[in-house]
């Protein structure tokens, strides 16, 4: 199955990702473009398993429909007996159709018996107690009939209970779908970043290495250096040798977590993107405004699935509790026979009624109560709810507003630690300090710059954590 969401709008938040991926695709050939965002969860979209499977439950909420009209059709009731020992030596039988109605309780019926004494109302047969009537010496009848509840299975009763909860639980598969499809998409999102990132480290490992290894050259080439200083370097050299090996595995564990949601959209398999496809730089940063949380968290309400969700369970508990009123009632029952003799006599027209009450409602009031509890459980669980998406979307832009911060506070850093670190080059030249202390200036800047790459990570990771608690732009319907 090549199960394909309707999903044909990018969230607003994106706009910033297309300029960006527009600017790095003009800096990659055409054969090296790098790896964005939209790619992957273009992905996830199309070839993502787990939101495959989680498309199934459409499936399975079309066949409960199929299984709950299955009450509705048409029946065939048929059988007969013949008299094995005794003075009578005869046979008889039966063959009745009978069809429900579906917009009312009840059944309209028709067919041929040779039993006499009894006709068929309704499910199996009431007692004929008119014995005087001219049908008594038939060798069979035709009979046409209905039966009309006006009390009890009426306006409401099991077999259409089961339908519309049935219909209520094909719409409750879309906010399933979109829970998990908004899970999905922040993962995807949010290893995306974690490559990215680990993959800047490594190129930041690199040119610390890379520093130490020309250091080291060109230390032995002029010989100048104390045997002490290019024994210091060379142990520098190693160390950092040791840090590349490390995040040249952080870079491949990301890799391969991300080939999780990042597949071919022909067959479907994990796609370990290389390195050459890493794009030079994070998307652009933007500042979340202040008045931006009002105007998101009436939006997370409206349209997060967990609020969708409760409102048809509260549909379906709605079914339920009159459905128990509905067992509170008793059951009157009219009916309409025509009948005709096989053979002779005329057709006889009869009315029927039947009325069956129990003494005591013990069951039918056990279910109101629980239908009536349920339905104060679901009340509860809808303003939780609530609170929860506020308190998820509040702390969501607070993350964001707080990595936004950070973020600058980073570049500032990297800036002050790369002006400390070309001053000490430029005293080394001079003679006014040693290589250790330079050694550290270098240690300084590529701890700062790492805390940058991470500080950008994290703006997108708590971005897509805030586009998951205000479900951004998410579909309402998913269609295969």
């Amino acid at each position: 199955m090549n199960a394909q969401p309707m999903v044909s709008r990018w969230p607003r938040s994106y706009a910033p990702l297309l300029l960006w991926a527009s600017i790095s695709l003009l800096s990659y050939g055409a054969t090296e473009k790098p790896l964005l965002l939209p790619e992957v969860l273009t992905s996830v979209k199309k070839q993502y398993p787990p939101f495959l499977a989680a498309l199934i439950d459409q499936d399975i909420a079309k066949g409960r429909i199929r299984q709950a009209l299955g009450s509705f059709d048409l029946n065939l009731n048929s059988g007969g007996a013949k008299s094995l020992a005794g003075p009578n030596n005869g046979a008889a039988g039966y063959a009745i159709l009978d069809q429900p109605f579906p917009f009312w309780g009840g059944n309209v019926y028709g067919g041929y018996t040779s039993y006499a004494d009894y006709y068929l109302l309704s499910s199996g047969y009431l007692p004929n107690y008119n014995k005087n009537n001219s049908l008594g010496n038939s060798e069979g009848v035709g009979l046409v009939g209905l039966r009309i509840p006006l009390l009890k299975d009426g306006v409401i009763d099991e077999r259409r209970a089961k339908l519309w909860q049935a219909k209520i639980d094909q719409e409750l598969a879309d906010p399933v779908i979109l829970r998990q499809y908004l899970d999905f998409v922040r993962a995807a999102t949010i290893s995306y970043y974690t490559w990215l990132a680990s993959g800047q480290r490594l190129a930041l490992t690199e040119d610390l290495l890379r520093i130490a290894q020309d250091r080291d050259a060109e230390q032995v080439k002029l010989g100048a250096a104390a045997p002490i200083v290019q024994v210091n370097n060379q142990q520098m050299v190693v160390s950092r040798e040791i840090a590349m090996v490390v995040a040249k595995r952080r870079f491949q564990a990301s890799a391969i977590e991300l080939s999780l949601f990042y597949r071919t959209l022909e067959s479907a398999q994990p796609i370990i993107a290389p390195r050459e496809r890493l794009p030079k730089n994070f998307p652009p940063q933007l500042q979340l405004e202040e008045n931006r949380m009002t105007a998101d968290l009436a939006k997370a309400v409206f349209q997060r699935p967990e609020m969708r969700r409760i409102e048809l369970l509260l549909k379906k508990a709605d079914i339920d509790q009159r459905l128990a009123k509905n067992s509170l009632l008793p059951n009157l029952d009219v009916g309409l026979l025509a009948a005709q003799p096989a053979f002779y006599g005329q057709t006889e027209l009869e009315g029927l009624v039947q009325l069956k009450m129990p003494l005591q409602q013990r069951e039918a009031e056990g279910r109101v109560e629980v239908a009536d509890s349920a339905i104060s459980r679901l009340n509860l669980e809808k303003q939780f709810t609530r609170d929860r998406i506020v308190a998820d979307v509040r702390d969501a832009f607070v993350s964001v507003d707080a990595a936004y911060h950070a973020l600058k506070k980073t570049h500032r850093n990297v800036d002050l630690a790369r002006q400390l670190q070309s001053a000490e080059q430029e005293r080394l030249k001079l003679g006014a300090t040693d290589l250790l202390n330079l050694q550290i200036r270098e240690q300084f800047t590529f701890d700062a710059e790492v805390l940058g790459v991470e500080a950008q990570a994290d703006y997108f990771r708590a971005q897509a954590n805030y586009d998951a608690a205000i479900a951004a732009d998410a579909p309402t319907t998913f269609a295969k």
